[in-house]
């Protein structure tokens, strides 16, 4: 389902691209896509907080090293690039040169955990609840961090703190409170409809099906017009795969160190990213074609969650 969803939003994009005729209607579709997305993930997420008791989204040990592991990584390299630029030498220009790249990973690094991430841990066996929890939390770390590191990177008297911290929350957070609001409504006015919703165990994965066709659509989109060089996309794509397998593998390896989140939940909860954000960080806060960075990062790690689906449901 995840291939021909990727296939399908891949295609349909090159499709339009490569038929001139049609691409007046590109306005209103771009309207149609940024609105029908939202929706999608508010019902998928809807659907999730309806399997999960309100008393399991509560905090653990690892979802603490988790926001450390991020923070730091992203601080790190944003100040290293930062003192690149203030100072001379071979080493500063060295990372210099590297900039473009440099920023790919941070925006891979501190990218949010996807919405969607629930839905594929609860296929793979994991805990839904605890990768719900570290999507709040790590959202609530992102709005902090990102409005205060950027301005280091890209110095701008119209670019605050607080108008970049009110632009992230605006953007992410109608999309986690307001489901969970609404699906414990639901619990407690309409149990009959409650229970029949969670009755229906692949709906979410099949509506994140969708929302998956149009994020891959978008992501070929920011990367078909892009203007960089071949280099730089290349080192921008080894960039974000690079980010994509160490923060699976890392998540996998604390989750084995915490029994009751397991390898599954940890690993999803670090790997799996909102990549639509990240393409809206890249574009809004950077330079534009740092944004292409969530678009391959969509690639690498819906890739990678097929190949589990896959082998998850062939060993059960």
């Amino acid at each position: 389902m995840l291939v021909i969803g990727m296939v399908t939003g891949a295609g349909l994009y090159l499709v339009y691209h490569s038929i001139g005729s049609i691409h007046g209607a590109g306005p209103f579709l771009e309207s149609a896509v940024t609105h029908i997305q939202p929706a999608l993930l508010f019902m998928m997420l809807f659907l999730s907080f309806c399997r999960i008791e309100p008393r399991d989204l509560r905090p653990h040990r690892w979802q603490f090293w988790l926001l450390l592991l991020q923070g730091t990584l992203y601080v790190g390299l944003t100040l290293i690039v930062v003192w690149a630029m203030r100072h001379d030498g071979a080493l500063a220009g060295f990372v210099t040169r590297l900039r473009i790249p440099l920023e790919a990973a941070m925006i891979c690094l501190i990218c949010p955990t996807a919405t969607a991430c629930a839905v594929v841990t609860g296929k793979l066996g994991g805990n839904m609840a605890q990768a719900i929890t570290y999507t709040v939390f790590i959202n609530v770390l992102v709005a902090f961090l990102v409005p205060l590191m950027v301005p280091l990177l890209y110095p701008s008297g119209e670019l605050t703190f607080a108008s970049a911290f009110l632009n992230i929350l605006k953007k992410v957070f109608p999309l986690l409170l307001l489901p969970c609001a609404v699906a414990w409504l639901v619990r407690l006015v309409a149990p009959r409809f409650h229970k029949w919703l969670c009755s229906i165990t692949d709906l979410a994965f099949y509506i994140w099906a969708v929302a998956l066709t149009l994020a891959i659509l978008m992501s070929t989109r920011a990367i078909v017009h892009n203007e960089g060089s071949p280099w730089l996309l290349a080192g921008i794509a080894l960039a974000s795969l690079v980010c994509c397998m160490f923060q699976f593998w890392a998540g996998r390896r604390i989750g084995g160190i915490y029994h009751d989140a397991g390898p599954v939940t940890v690993g999803q909860s670090l790997g799996q990213k909102n990549t639509v954000f990240a393409i809206w960080m890249g574009y809004t806060f950077m330079d534009p074609i740092v944004s292409v960075a969530g678009g391959f990062y969509s690639i690498w790690h819906n890739c990678y969650n097929s190949w589990q689906l896959y082998h998850h449901n062939h060993e059960s």
